[in-house]
Parts: structure tokens; C-alpha cells; sequence
């Protein structure tokens, strides 16, 4: 069986707003996202150039309980 017509779902005859002043609202959300991703990465840490921790005591295998 094939169909070659278009599927339509429906939100219970909810119809969408049109699209008037939705694209100025979302290139503004998005304009303060990817500004706020910006900020992130800049003041990320380069963590290959920080220092290596100093290195902990290994386990012996010696129980002191004893």
C-alpha cells in the first residue's frame, strides 16, 4: 500500500500563530544564546597548559590494622 500524500497531525485544532513577530523574537533568543555560548568558551580553561596535580601515595598492601 503507498500514499503519496502529505501526513497532517493535529493538536486538536489548535491552529499556529502566524509567523508575524515570531522571527524577530526568535533571532533575538538566539542572538542571546549564542552570545552567552561566546562568553562561555572565552572564559574557558585551557586545561592541557595547567600543571599536573602532585602525585598521592599508592596503596602498599600493608594493612596497619594488624
Amino acid at each position: 500500500m503507498t500514499n503519496n500524500q502529505q501526513l497532517e497531525l493535529g493538536f486538536n485544532g489548535i491552529q499556529r500563530r502566524p509567523m508575524g513577530g515570531q522571527s524577530a523574537d526568535r533571532q533575538t533568543r538566539a542572538a542571546w544564546w549564542f552570545g552567552q555560548i561566546r562568553r562561555t568558551v572565552a572564559g574557558a580553561v585551557d586545561w592541557q597548559s595547567m600543571s599536573r596535580p602532585a602525585s598521592q601515595p599508592t596503596w602498599s598492601g600493608h594493612d596497619r590494622r594488624k
